[in-house]
């Protein structure tokens, strides 16, 4: 099998990533994985995927790893976390690692690639959004503001590098069944105490998210959807993907801020 394109996806040790990694290799591309444990990829490394270290957060390691790739052609941008907690009782750390991870390492390995993207004069970009950075909930404030900010980004990259022929994308996926809910979710510690003010909120709704996470759709989904858009020039800015994300997105496009609030109180019981 000839290879295609070469790709890079970060965030790929687990969950989508990793499975969007063998996918787009066992379609023929030369795919690149980026993770802080590079070695939790032995399993899966072959011709044409390797792992390779990458530190979102840190400017020095997206140089090095982008400067060991003769090329890339298609980034998919997938690191990330969700912080868990409600906004009073969150702390400045949490607040900055939050960001620094889901917008500020994707705008990093974002602007390490568009400099050769825009010399060869084509690329494609995609940002692996959420659900959540169209609706709001409780307890992921700053999770939901980090992917609210990527959907910004993506629609001014769109108009940024449309005359270079560089294709910019968000998938918004909803639950999946992926170790996200294990691996993915940092918990503040503050509301695990049984003194917390929103005791009540959290007894509620948290067990009922983390169970939606775990009993979530196939992250084989979202890897065929990728594949989708990087073949696809007419591919739409963004997709919905997984049960979730095709229930809440248009019914937020189609409700008044007021009526959609309500039904995601009934829904989620809040």
């Amino acid at each position: 099998m000839s290879i295609k394109k070469r790709v890079l996806i970060t965030g790929g040790s687990s969950g989508i990533g990793k499975e969007s990694a063998k996918f787009l290799s066992s379609c023929g591309y030369k795919v690149y994985v980026g993770s802080r444990e590079p070695s939790k990829l032995d399993d899966i490394k072959s011709p044409t995927l390797k792992p390779i270290y990458l530190d979102i957060t840190s400017k020095d390691s997206v140089k090095e790893a982008i400067e060991s790739i003769e090329d890339i052609d298609i980034l998919v941008n997938n690191a990330g976390y969700g912080l868990v907690s409600t906004i009073e009782e969150m702390d400045e750390d949490e607040m900055f690692n939050q960001f620094n991870v889901n917008l500020f390492g994707l705008l990093r390995v974002t602007k390490a690639v568009i400099p050769a993207m825009r010399k060869n004069g084509a690329g494609v970009i995609i940002n692996i959004s959420s659900f959540l950075g169209r609706v709001g909930l409780p307890l992921l404030a700053l999770y939901n503001s980090s992917k609210y900010a990527v959907e910004g980004i993506t629609d001014s990259l769109r108009y940024e590098l449309k005359d270079f022929n560089i294709r910019v994308h968000s998938i918004m996926p909803g639950f999946f069944d992926t170790n996200f809910a294990r691996d993915n979710l940092v918990i503040n510690s503050n509301i695990l105490s049984k003194d917390t003010p929103y005791k009540k909120l959290i007894d509620n709704l948290a067990p009922n998210i983390i169970e939606q996470i775990n009993s979530g759709n196939s992250p084989k989904e979202v890897a065929e959807l990728i594949l989708q858009i990087i073949e696809d020039e007419n591919s739409l800015a963004r997709y919905t993907a997984g049960e979730k994300s095709k229930k809440f997105i248009p019914m937020r496009r189609e409700l008044s801020d007021e009526d959609f609030e309500r039904r995601v109180r009934e829904y989620y019981n809040l």
